[in-house]
């Protein structure tokens, strides 16, 4: 692995690295470890997906990598700077400036439109702008549907007003949490789509998913297990590894 000191001034090297990467938790039954000295990088533009079953550590990665938690030992680079250095306020602003979030369960607010809740991830970034909203929408099809509630949109409607949201602070990465785990087929294949497309035009892509298909679709796969990460080579075949 590149030496991480040289992505603080090189951060086009590799957008996303993790250099001995643990996470514990503390509770009743003693020290859990859920993440275990994880080291590896993600380029800008790459397509990452993570796997692994439940409890296997999928969480805690996407909570890192999200900087909605820190490390409780290890170095965590995001776009070229260590998290570790940002105050709470710091790490808010920094998390709203480098990280898209698209959420299995959506969380829009459900007496916004459409529009109203992309200009709301906006309005956490210190300015709105409704006619980039709305291109924003254009954007995943949904210009059309821009005053509607989410009530009156379909799954897959409501998921690609996600994705809108996700890109409207222009961020580095897309970190997907299980992206098409609430739709139908129909909707998987729509949104899937989008995604390739995304990615198509340079995007990076974090994504976590249970679904096979969906992982086929990334250029690499990052599995855990127990906590360890094992991560596969592009295009490579993904094995079962076990402690």
């Amino acid at each position: 692995m590149e030496n991480l000191t040289d992505l603080e001034t090189r951060p086009d090297c590799a957008v996303i690295a993790l250099n001995g990467v643990t996470r514990e938790y503390s509770g009743r039954a003693g020290v859990v470890r859920a993440l275990e000295d994880a080291s590896f990088s993600i380029v800008a533009g790459e397509w990452v997906a993570i796997t692994g079953p439940s409890g296997s550590g999928k969480s805690t990665l996407v909570n890192l990598i999200g900087c909605l938690d820190r490390p409780t030992r290890g170095e965590l680079f995001i776009d070229g700077v260590n998290t570790a250095s940002l105050s709470p306020t710091e790490l808010d602003r920094f998390r709203a400036d480098k990280v898209g979030f698209i959420f299995q369960q959506f969380h829009l607010i459900p007496y916004l439109s459409a529009l109203e809740n992309v200009m709301l991830a906006q309005y956490f970034h210190s300015m709105t702008d409704e006619k980039e909203a709305r291109a924003a929408l254009e954007r995943v099809g949904l210009g059309h549907r821009a005053e509607h509630l989410p009530s009156e949109l379909s799954g897959g409607e409501q998921q690609r007003v996600c994705i809108a949201r996700a890109l409207i602070n222009h961020p580095p990465i897309l970190l997907a949490d299980e992206p098409t785990g609430n739709l139908d087929a129909a909707n998987q294949k729509i949104v899937a789509e989008l995604l390739q497309n995304l990615h198509a035009q340079g995007h990076t892509i974090v994504m976590v998913t249970h679904d096979p298909e969906m992982a086929a679709l990334a250029q690499r796969r990052i599995a855990l297990s127990h906590g360890k990460v094992f991560c596969h080579p592009v295009s490579g075949p993904v094995v079962s590894l076990r402690k």
